[in-house]
């Protein structure tokens, strides 16, 4: 059999089997609600999720006023950006992160700290 002809049945098949992968596996995290997250963003945003959430007292005020709710909190910390070169991964005892997003009708940058037990929103710029 001809090289093409065999490399041609090779990528139908890696072809069909790459369609069922996909179905199956959204499958799957739509069942159980698991998320592949191997980019550092995603990462990020995920361990900031899985904490419980404390706010300031300046964040506090905020959400008193209603510039903020925890809706759009929640918003940031799913669909954000992290600013890697704006946060200070290193350090102690708690990371802080600045998460871009959107809020109304503008970009705002959200501060967190993301300490062992807990995530702090620290303030909304």
């Amino acid at each position: 059999m001809p090289f093409l002809k065999r490399l041609g049945f090779y990528l139908i098949g890696l072809s069909i089997g790459l369609i069922f992968l996909a179905i199956f596996l959204r499958k799957k995290s739509e069942e159980t609600g698991t998320e592949f997250c191997y980019l550092p963003n995603c990462r990020v945003l995920k361990e900031l999720r899985s904490k419980p959430l404390g706010y300031s007292p300046k964040v506090q005020a905020l959400m008193a006023d209603g510039a903020i709710d925890s809706a759009a909190i929640a918003h940031f910390l799913r669909e954000g950006d992290v600013k890697f070169g704006q946060s200070d991964t290193k350090a102690r005892p708690c990371k802080a992160y600045v998460i871009e997003g959107r809020h109304g009708e503008e970009d705002r940058l959200l501060d967190v700290r993301n300490c062992q037990d807990s995530t702090l929103i620290d303030n909304l710029r």
